[in-house]
C-alpha cells in the first residue's frame, strides 16, 4: 500500500475495556477500565471519542453508541502472557512474548538485595511489593534519615528505586538504577528498572517528573526498526522511549503529564511531514488507576476528550490517527494492579472509512502489520486492518 505519509498512534495507558477470556487467571474477573468508571461516576462525557465509536465497542455510561461513527473501531486481544507497559507496547510493535517478565509478589531474594547492596555501596529498604505514593509515606522519613534508597516492586516486572532528590541525587540515582539493571539479567531479568525521585517533608512527598525507565531492549526486528531502516522517522511521546530503551526511536520529547503529552504530540505533528508518533499518555496508570481513584480517571479522560480536537484538525490528508491502549487497570475493583484487559481501537482520518467495525483482534501486534502497510513495508507479524480502513 504506502499510501500514509504520517500516523499518530496515541496510548491512552490502561485504558482497558473489559477482561480478557483469561482474566481470572490474572486474578482480574470482573474487571472493565472503562465501563467501570463510567458506572462509578454516573456517566462519562466524551463526545469526541464518542464520535470516533468508542462506545460502539463496548456500552458505555454516558457514552452512546452512534448511528455512523466518525471513524473505524473495534478492540483488540493481547496474545502474549503478562498486563504489563512493556509487554502491551512491544506487542504493538510486533513482538509477541512467549512467556512473561519475571514478577516478585513476595519482593526480590535475599542473595540478590545483598548483591544489589554490595554494588552501590548502601543498604536498602523496602523490598516490598507496593504502590509508590504508599511506600514513600511509609519509609520516606527513615530513607531521609538514613540515606538508604526505597526498593519495591508491584504487580509489573519492575524494580522500582525511589529517592528523596535532596537526599540522593539524581545522577546518583540514576547511577544506582544502571547498576540494577546489569543485575537484573538472565534468571531474574525483569522488564524495567524504574528511577523513581521524590520531593518534600514526611506528610507532604510528591513525585517529581524526573522518573527514569531502564527497559530491556526489545528483540529486532520490530516495527520500528523496520521503519527506521525504511527512512521513516519515528517519534516517542512520553516514556515511549524508556519503554523500548530507545531501540527504533529517532527523535524523543519527554512529558510532565498527559496534557503535556498532548502538547508534544501536537509540536510533532507540526514539525514532521512524515513518520510515526507514538504517544504514551500515563497519568490514567499512575495517578488514577493504581490509585483506584476512578473520579480522577474520568477526568483525566475527558481532559483528553477536549483536547482530541486539536490533534483530530492537525491531521492532514495523507494521515491517520490511531488511539488505543496497553492493558487495564481498573480503578473500581479492590485490586491496586493493572487488569488483563482488551484495549479500545479507534481510527480516524480522511484516508479512513467511516464506521467501519474492526470486531475482536487477536493481538495488539495488528497495529505493527497496520503500520507496515501504511508506510508500503513488508512485516511478518500480526493481521493489518489497513485494506479495511482505508477508502
Amino acid at each position: 500500500m504506502g499510501k500514509i505519509k504520517r500516523v499518530t498512534l496515541i496510548i491512552l495507558d490502561s485504558v482497558g475495556i473489559g477482561e480478557l477470556p483469561d482474566a481470572a487467571q490474572y486474578g482480574d474477573a470482573g474487571s472493565n477500565t472503562l465501563a467501570n468508571v463510567a458506572k462509578a461516576v454516573g456517566g462519562l462525557n466524551l463526545p469526541h471519542l464518542g464520535s470516533l465509536g468508542l462506545g460502539n465497542i463496548h456500552p458505555l455510561t454516558g457514552v452512546p453508541a452512534v448511528a455512523l461513527p466518525q471513524g473505524a473501531y473495534g478492540k483488540m486481544a493481547e496474545k502474549s502472557p503478562g498486563k504489563d507497559t512493556t509487554t502491551g507496547h512491544w506487542e504493538m510493535a510486533g513482538i509477541i512474548l512467549d512467556k512473561p517478565f519475571r514478577t516478585y509478589p513476595e519482593g526480590f531474594p535475599a542473595d540478590l538485595i545483598e548483591e544489589f547492596e554490595q554494588r552501590i555501596g548502601r543498604r536498602c529498604l523496602g523490598n516490598v511489593v507496593a504502590s509508590g505514593t504508599q511506600i514513600i509515606e511509609e519509609l520516606g522519613a527513615q530513607h531521609m534519615a538514613t540515606g538508604y534508597p526505597i526498593v519495591y516492586t508491584s504487580a509489573d516486572s519492575v524494580f522500582q528505586v525511589a529517592a528523596h532528590e535532596e537526599v540522593i541525587s539524581l545522577e546518583e540515582l540514576y547511577r544506582i538504577c544502571q547498576i540494577a539493571r546489569e543485575l537484573l539479567d538472565g534468571e531474574h531479568k525483569v522488564g524495567r528498572v524504574i528511577a523513581r525521585p521524590f520531593v518534600g517533608q514526611p506528610g507532604a512527598f510528591q513525585r517529581t517528573a524526573n522518573r527514569h525507565d531502564y527497559a530491556v531492549p526489545p528483540p529486532e526486528p520490530n516495527i520500528l526498526t523496520e521503519l527506521q531502516r525504511a527512512g521513516v522517522k519515528t517519534m516517542g511521546v512520553g516514556k515511549i522511549f524508556d519503554i523500548f530503551a530507545g531501540v527504533g526511536i529517532s527523535e524523543s520529547k519527554k512529558t510532565k503529564d498527559n496534557m503535556d503529552g498532548v502538547d508534544k504530540t501536537l509540536e510533532f505533528m507540526r514539525n514532521s511531514q512524515q513518520g510515526l508518533i507514538f504517544a504514551n499518555l500515563v497519568e490514567y496508570d499512575s495517578h488514577y488507576g493504581h490509585r483506584n481513584d476512578p473520579v480522577g480517571y474520568a477526568k483525566a479522560l475527558e481532559a483528553f476528550d477536549r483536547r482530541l480536537p486539536e490533534i483530530m484538525a492537525a491531521l492532514g490528508p495523507d494521515e491517520v490517527l490511531i488511539i488505543t491502549a496497553d492493558h487495564g487497570c481498573d480503578p473500581t475493583t479492590v485490586s491496586t494492579d493493572h487488569s488483563r484487559e482488551y484495549v479500545p481501537l479507534l481510527v480516524y482520518g480522511q484516508p479512513v472509512k467511516q464506521g467501519v467495525n474492526l470486531g475482536v483482534r487477536a493481538s495488539f501486534s495488528d497495529i505493527a502489520a497496520t503500520l507496515a502497510d501504511f508506510f508500503g513495508l513488508p512485516f511478518g507479524v500480526g493481521s493489518s486492518f489497513a485494506s479495511e480502513v482505508l477508502k
